[in-house]
């Protein structure tokens, strides 16, 4: 398959300076959560975790990007453990996320398993100082990520390869991106209007800065997944739909993912007028507009980040 891989992003990339600081910040925590088996494992040094937060959320101070940069270790770590068997095995898969959501409701995490202290400590951290109605959200959002692994797990083994639509749904799960986005709240210390937050054009605003990153993400890591058997990938299905190459298919999920790109533009372009309309206050658009950028900032962050990480050139 062709090498050129990368969207057009009208949306400038930053980078937190603060990198050093939460790079030791986070080899500590893997070493207190030994989500690893060694806290310099060199894959992992090359996955370059703390790059991704740093891109993700530049305006991010030192402690909290560490916060940011033990959430994204922890998606990938967890989500690889079910790159295995168990991940073909989805009775098995669903205790472990049961217990996971209970944390989410105040079960207390067994001490004896890395991943559920690990857990606790990221919620208990991520909640602390957030109103009731973020804090909900979040658990919610927890709640899908978690719960779509059992499904990606019998999906593995199903005769019944996903369709466009159910693609949409487990992939929007498992891609863990909500969760991310509520971060965007959580590290800046605001929370969105309601109004605001579910007006048409934010949501979908908030939903293709969601998806884009996931068709960007099948094209570079669809030779591996293909390999082990995974279905899930938008380029399997376009293939299937299309009876078309490899090649081809990527080509056109990236067309389709350069066209969600260039409809986030005009989108957030509309906003300034979507505040007139609901009579936001001076503050009110502040906060909302700040919500809108860390999603673009989130996105051309991320791109910047996959288009040079190891775990998707190691693939």
């Amino acid at each position: 398959m062709s090498d050129d891989t990368s969207l057009q992003i009208p949306f400038p990339y930053r980078r937190s300076p603060h990198g050093p600081r939460a790079a030791a910040l986070h080899r500590d925590w893997l070493g207190r959560y030994p989500l690893l088996p060694d806290v310099d494992h060199p894959g992992y040094t090359h996955w370059e975790v703390v790059e991704l937060a740093a891109l993700g959320y530049p305006d991010a101070e030192p402690d909290e990007l560490a916060l940011a940069a033990d959430l994204m270790g922890f998606y990938f770590l967890f989500d690889d453990q079910f790159d295995g068997p168990l991940g073909r095995r989805p009775t098995e898969v669903a205790p472990i996320c049961k217990r996971l959501i209970a944390i989410l409701h105040g079960a207390r995490p067994d001490r004896n398993s890395p991943v559920e202290t690990a857990f606790a400590d990221l919620w208990d951290r991520s909640a602390l100082g957030m109103p009731a109605r973020w804090q909900a959200r979040a658990a919610y959002n927890w709640e899908w990520y978690l719960a779509s692994h059992p499904a990606e797990a019998a999906g593995r083994i199903s005769a019944r390869p996903p369709d466009r639509d159910g693609y949409l749904v487990l992939r929007r799960g498992t891609a863990a991106m909500e969760t991310i986005f509520d971060m965007v709240e959580r590290l800046g210390q605001f929370e969105v209007p309601a109004a605001v937050l579910h007006h048409p054009v934010l949501r979908q605003l908030r939903q293709l800065a969601a998806d884009i990153p996931s068709l960007s993400n099948d094209v570079r890591s669809f030779p591996l997944e293909a390999l082990r058997g995974d279905v899930n990938n938008l380029v399997m299905i376009v293939q299937r739909e299309r009876r078309c190459s490899a090649e081809e298919a990527c080509a056109v999920v990236l067309a389709e993912a350069q066209l969600m790109v260039e409809r986030c533009y005009d989108l957030n372009e509309q906003l300034p007028e979507v505040y007139r309309e609901l009579g936001l206050s001076r503050v009110e658009r502040i906060v909302a507009q700040q919500y809108a950028d860390g999603l673009l900032t989130w996105l051309a962050g991320y791109l910047r980040w996959e288009s040079r990480t190891g775990r998707y050139h190691a693939a």
